[in-house]
């Protein structure tokens, strides 16, 4: 019988990494006991992450910027992730504001909180 993991509050890094697989697993399901654990890991991995990630006050633009030169990411990287390369272009031109889609799927490509992309920020005219 294949037993599932306990949660705990996530403290260290291995924690962390096993969390992220478990959650790589079952990211897709979307009703059940998987489906409520897939909402925990989501609590705890953000709860570690916010508490490991002393984040810059820096707009959302600029965030996913650093982290592309963090990973060494280009804007093609982000528009494969996204899909739509002239939209991504856009945003990091300030011309187009990211949408909810984006912030989801930068959230994970980049390693970011999606709060620290939802803050409101000026557009280029």
């Amino acid at each position: 019988m294949n037993q599932k993991p306990q949660w705990f509050l996530i403290e260290t890094e291995q924690e962390y990494n096993k969390a992220i697989e478990r959650y790589e697993q079952i990211k897709q399901v979307t009703a059940g006991d998987d489906h409520k654990e897939k909402l925990l890991l989501v609590h705890l991995i953000e709860n570690y992450e916010n508490s490991l990630w002393d984040l810059p006050e820096v707009n959302p633009v600029e965030m996913i910027k650093i982290r592309m030169e963090d990973f060494g990411y280009k804007a093609a990287d982000l528009a494969e992730a996204y899909g739509d390369k002239g939209t991504v272009s856009k945003v990091l031109n300030y011309k187009q504001p990211l949408s909810l889609t984006m912030i989801r799927k930068f959230s994970e490509l980049l390693h970011l909180p999606a709060s620290a992309l939802l803050k409101e920020y000026r557009l280029n005219s």
